[in-house]
């Protein structure tokens, strides 16, 4: 990128995810700041495709810090997967004289902006989603307020398990990743957490555990279930099944979205943010912000999608110790 960079776009894409305002916040002020107008895109890539647009301004972005959710609205767009869909978009760029965009969100995101950087427009890209499952960076702007989220939402539950000596079932977000699901169940205490990234053994995994915590003393249970899993119902009618308990089934679902984004978010958008915009300044593009080892680098786009990113496994033997007080080495770790 050689061009003094005049005007630039930024939008969000995917799933929502706490902080991603604060994004939105940091990148307009940072543009403005070096001399840059700066253009919301609404609904992300389909917002790009139709030509959604809103200008804005540091007035425009005063008080979003605090709030859940996107002031740019976010979609899914099947269009922007077409060749058609894309040559649209780029269309609406060159008449917008966008020099480049600012794409906040998460791999679709990501594999949306580097179809968009092969047909010549500059693209950086902000990971945010609560999910935590983008390959290149250690985390994702929103994924520690919706632990949170779930884990005062568990906290509740267990209350009320607590006091009816009752099993409860919680489903927590995630996709096919089992971040969420491991770090709440860590946070909570959890009797045990079922992920995507191993087998299940339903006997050793749910039934065992259930039985090894009512051998210790324990009157209530609290399993943890991440969506990519399977059904949390179902799951609930195997313990029935198994052990004649009636568990209480409860899919937290959407409402791990939403919510003021907490102190961490806040921080990592806005920093991520400045550093996205920085990347258009000093001449580069075609990147994703990521955060490693508590800094933030910068990884080119193709070599960003194609990182991947592995579950903790050894993680389990703190829940272990912590519950049992020994190492049952039940997941082969």
């Amino acid at each position: 990128m050689d061009k003094k960079i005049k005007r630039i776009g930024v939008l969000t894409s995917g799933g929502d995810a706490p902080g991603m305002n604060a994004a939105v916040r940091a990148v307009v002020r940072t543009a403005i700041a070096n001399g840059i107008e700066c253009v919301g895109i609404r609904r992300g890539w389909q917002g790009l495709i139709h030509s959604d647009f809103v200008p804005l301004s540091r007035e425009s972005v005063g008080h979003i810090l605090s709030r859940g959710g996107t002031i740019l609205y976010t979609a899914r767009s099947e269009e922007f997967m077409t060749e058609k869909g894309r040559l649209k978009a780029v269309s609406t760029c060159k008449m917008l004289g966008l020099d480049g965009v600012v794409a906040i969100g998460g791999d679709g995101t990501f594999r949306g902006a580097l179809e968009l950087s092969r047909l010549g427009v500059p693209v950086v890209g902000v990971p945010a989603t609560i999910d935590n499952d983008v390959g290149c960076t250690n985390y994702t702007i929103g994924f520690d307020t919706a632990c949170n989220t779930a884990i005062e939402c568990i906290d509740r539950l267990r209350d009320t398990m607590q006091s009816h000596e009752r099993c409860s079932v919680v489903e927590v977000m995630g996709r096919n990743a089992g971040f969420l699901a491991l770090y709440v169940g860590i946070a909570v205490g959890a009797t045990t957490v079922l992920v995507p990234e191993r087998p299940i053994d339903f006997q050793r995994d749910v039934v065992e555990r259930i039985q090894d915590s009512r051998l210790a003393g324990n009157t209530h249970f609290m399993i943890v279930v991440a969506e990519g899993v399977g059904s949390a119902v179902e799951i609930g009618k195997r313990i029935h099944d198994a052990v004649g308990m009636d568990p209480r089934v409860t899919v937290l679902g959407h409402i791990q979205r939403g919510g003021a984004p907490n102190a961490r978010d806040r921080e990592t958008a806005t920093r991520m943010g400045y550093y996205a915009v920085n990347a258009f300044v000093e001449g580069r593009g075609n990147c994703i912000i990521a955060t490693q080892e508590g800094g933030i680098v910068e990884i080119p786009i193709e070599e960003a999608l194609q990182r991947k990113k592995h579950l903790q496994m050894d993680r389990y033997r703190i829940m272990e110790i912590m519950q049992y007080g020994t190492k049952h080495n039940l997941f082969g770790i």
